[in-house]
């Protein structure tokens, strides 16, 4: 059993895990780009994101935490080798956005100190890699990740003051919009709770031994947490963004975050972009490594006993992919649409566990959440699919 004070710090560390996951270079990326395009109407396409999200997030969590077995091994129950097909999806997923990740933090400390975004990226690798070699890794990274988050939303709450935004249009678009994007929304959710992210909280509990159904209610709580979490910073980055564009300011289309808070805060604003994209990028290279490995690590005895190194290897396999062929700014959206796609796959093998007894028992999943899923599962492939049709091909054009 975990101890009182230990489980709140681990519940904590999961949501922020979980939230730390989806805040990287491209989720800073995502927002600004689509502010520029949507304007205010992006704060639509925020509230939708979230609700899916909170959707999303309890149905796996919860269901994780009855079965007690991390989502792989809950697919090989209902369908012998899905398991495996959902681990190559999560690992490849994983490990393309973690050279988004590694090229991220290596631009944060490129903005702070000025030197090579390669040489910050190696730096930065080295750091997340510290995080794996110490004994008490599980807690390191949760306090790392904790710490980390209050500093981006304090610093861009800051940012988002000084640029002084349009506060009631942003209200009145985020519930009644001009212009509503499918290719904003599905990027969004991929890039929150798509792909590896779905799991990042959830088998971080499995890990610290906060499982069964005595923990539902701790663990629903600490997954609504997360949610809350981006959605706070989520909000925050776009009403800081759009307080630039109403202005009629033209962003960096290389580096349209970085444009924002030069824009709306001047050099300092600039160097507070450096350490919010710092401590984004280096919180998602823990969160994605740790995830994606452990989508594996019950498929070897080799790999389980090894598990810390193995992450150590996902990080430098990422940090010398980036070193050599870099991570462009639109890929990173790319990347979070993607995921988006993946997302009703990995719901759908979660909502149809939860009515399996040989994975959860006599557990009875809330109906209300399992509509909830299902509905989720319906629109993020019709969006999905509109998307890949007609969304992305626009944004490479």
């Amino acid at each position: 059993m975990v101890k009182n004070t230990a489980k709140r710090s681990v519940l904590l560390g999961a949501a922020f895990l979980m939230a730390t996951s989806s805040i990287g270079p491209g989720f800073l990326t995502q927002t600004t780009t689509f502010t520029e395009q949507l304007l205010a109407n992006f704060g639509f396409a925020i509230f939708i994101s979230i609700i899916i999200d909170i959707g999303v997030q309890m149905n796996v969590w919860q269901i994780i935490a009855v079965s007690e077995k991390r989502a792989q091994d809950i697919a090989n129950d209902i369908l012998p080798g899905l398991g495996y097909f959902l681990a190559l999806l999560m690992v490849m997923g994983g490990l393309a956005f973690n050279i988004g990740n590694v090229g991220g933090a290596g631009l944060g400390l490129n903005v702070i100190f000025g030197i090579s975004p390669e040489v910050g990226a190696i730096i930065s690798a080295l750091i997340a890699v510290g995080i794996f070699v110490i004994k008490e890794a599980g807690k390191i990274m949760d306090r790392f990740v904790l710490i980390a988050g209050f500093v981006m939303i304090a610093l861009t709450l800051y940012v988002m003051f000084t640029a002084k935004p349009p506060y009631g249009e942003a209200v009145v678009r985020t519930f009644v919009p001009d212009e509503i994007s499918f290719l904003a929304i599905v990027t969004l959710v991929g890039g929150t709770v798509g792909g590896y992210i779905t799991f990042a909280g959830g088998h971080r509990l499995i890990d610290a031994g906060i499982k069964g159904r005595e923990h539902i209610s701790t663990v629903r709580k600490s997954a609504v947490t997360g949610i809350s979490v981006t959605a706070i910073m989520r909000f925050v980055l776009f009403l800081a963004a759009l307080a630039v564009v109403a202005q009629g300011l033209a962003l960096d289309p290389s580096n349209p975050a970085a444009s924002v808070f030069q824009l709306a805060a001047g050099n300092m604003g600039y160097k507070i972009f450096g350490v919010i994209m710092w401590a984004a990028a280096v919180t998602s290279i823990v969160g994605c490594a740790y995830t994606s490995v452990s989508f594996i690590r019950t498929f070897s005895q080799k790999i389980n006993h090894n598990y810390n190194w193995v992450i150590v290897t996902f990080i430098l396999i990422s940090t010398i992919v980036f070193v050599s062929i870099g991570q462009p700014a639109k890929v990173l959206v790319l990347v979070g649409s993607l995921n988006g796609l993946i997302l009703p796959i990995s719901l759908g093998v979660m909502l149809i566990a939860a009515h399996r007894k040989k994975i959860v028992g006599d557990y009875k999943h809330p109906l209300w959440l399992t509509i909830f899923g299902i509905i989720i599962v319906i629109a993020m492939s019709i969006m999905g699919l509109n998307s890949l049709i007609n969304g992305i091909p626009q944004l490479f054009k």
